[in-house]
């Protein structure tokens, strides 16, 4: 039996969700602008390629069973990021040859973001079911606040180094930067994994026994356990409406405060960074669900996780009141409570998955954390048509931009309260009883 991982163990972990978030930054944020500004391509383009590496990743149940068979994640976390890796550099290729063969380039960012959310799929998958099954049950919320605080870095650190090489841009240039930030990323990822995850539980009972193991199950009947589990399942519907409203609100908050509040390109890309700052506020809150604090509990992950949903939904309730009011409405502020609640949700939401993840038949952790894996990702696939869909047609039905927004965030508030139902139903929390390390604590293991 392998040891529960120490903070030291999901900080290597953490190294390799920010490898990853490197690569998906590059691919859905950087090449995005240099199709539409610098190759003049409708932006509808690199809209229709992320949406698309996000419907690939429905075959995230699939590719958590496989994780299942062998009982190591190893090899799929490391392989994902091969193929992710591969999928990215091909990804700056096709970009590069748009400039010259619009087709011949469009048709290879198809089979690259294919690859990409492959990928994503296979390499997050089994990092999550790796840290649910060796995670101790009182330092989930931790670890998962850990981990994907340093996925933000990777997006940070990623956007901060490789922009000024990108400068001026060239194809050439393009192709060199992705190519160097790719294999960076693959080699922390190689670094980080060696000898992480030690010998599978299979390989210790084939050690000790001389009998052949039992054949493993195929993987519509492991699918089909999974789904007639009644928590596994109303946690796949609460990941799927929890999520569609979490990104609807993505693509339209700034053109909201261009269109109703007058701020500028800068003054609205500025707003982004307080409603992260809200994020991370909420993030780290919600880090201490289990603590004990004087003798008191500062609650369980899934009340952190309703809770989370309903400041949402006030939060976007707030919204609606400023598209009607306008400039007296305190818009950062009510732009940071709703960071705040969004990231205390995310974390609780992602540390009461792992914890149900375990909580399931032996050797189907894969296949459950692959299908809420797949609910996300086709909530986020649909998310941004949804917002921005929306949006557009409740301007044109409506007239004034205020009140057209307005009702785009009353729907997606209602979501959220639908979420927070949602999030009671699927079953009461595991009592936690021992205090939660922070960050700092790290250097306990």
């Amino acid at each position: 039996m392998n040891a529960p991982f120490g903070w030291l163990q999901i900080a290597r972990l953490g190294l390799v969700q920010a490898a990853l978030g490197a690569i998906v930054v590059l691919t859905t944020s950087t090449l995005n602008r240099i199709m539409v500004v610098e190759l003049a391509l409708p932006a509808l383009l690199p809209g229709m390629l992320v949406a698309w590496h996000y419907a690939v990743q429905i075959a995230r149940p699939r590719l958590g069973h496989g994780s299942d068979i062998g009982s190591r994640r190893t090899p799929w976390i490391i392989g994902g990021m091969v193929v992710l890796a591969l999928g990215g550099a091909l990804a700056a290729l096709a970009t590069a040859w748009m400039g010259s063969s619009r087709w011949g380039g469009i048709g290879l960012a198809v089979v690259a973001f294919s690859l990409i959310g492959l990928g994503v799929a296979a390499c997050g998958t089994s990092l999550l079911v790796l840290l649910a099954k060796r995670v101790a049950p009182e330092r989930r919320a931790g670890a998962a606040t850990l981990v994907w605080l340093m996925m933000i870095v990777g997006f940070a650190v990623t956007a901060g180094t490789s922009g000024p090489f990108l400068d001026p841009y060239s194809p050439r240039r393009l192709v060199l930067v992705a190519t160097s930030v790719c294999a960076i990323a693959l080699l922390v990822t190689l670094l980080s994994m060696a000898g992480l995850e030690g010998r599978s539980e299979k390989e210790t009972d084939t050690a000790q026994r001389s009998d052949p193991a039992p054949p493993q199950r195929e993987f519509g009947s492991a699918l089909r356990e999974v789904w007639a589990d009644p928590a596994a399942r109303g946690f796949t519907v609460f990941v799927f409406v929890s999520m569609l409203a979490f990104s609807a609100q993505d693509l339209i908050l700034e053109p909201f405060a261009g269109s109703v509040f007058g701020y500028t390109p800068g003054q609205s890309t500025s707003l982004s960074g307080v409603q992260h700052g809200g994020v991370l506020a909420g993030m780290l809150l919600a880090a201490f669900a289990g603590r004990r604090v004087r003798g008191r509990s500062t609650g369980t992950l899934r009340a952190w996780t309703i809770s989370g949903c309903i400041a949402s939904a006030l939060a976007l309730a707030g919204l609606c009141i400023a598209g009607i009011v306008g400039g007296d409405w305190p818009f950062k502020l009510n732009v940071w409570v709703l960071g705040a609640a969004n990231g205390a949700f995310s974390i609780a939401a992602i540390g009461s998955m792992m914890r149900l993840a375990g909580e399931g038949p032996h050797g189907s952790e894969g296949v459950r954390m692959g299908l809420w894996g797949a609910a996300q990702a086709i909530a986020f696939a649909l998310g941004g048509l949804l917002g921005t869909g929306l949006s557009d047609l409740a301007r044109a039905l409506i007239g004034t931009p205020g009140t057209a927004y307005a009702a785009v965030f009353a729907i997606e508030a209602l979501l959220f309260a639908v979420s927070a139902r949602l999030a009671a139903r699927v079953g009461a929390d595991a009592p936690t009883h021992a205090a939660l390390p922070m960050a700092w604590s790290a250097s306990r293991g």
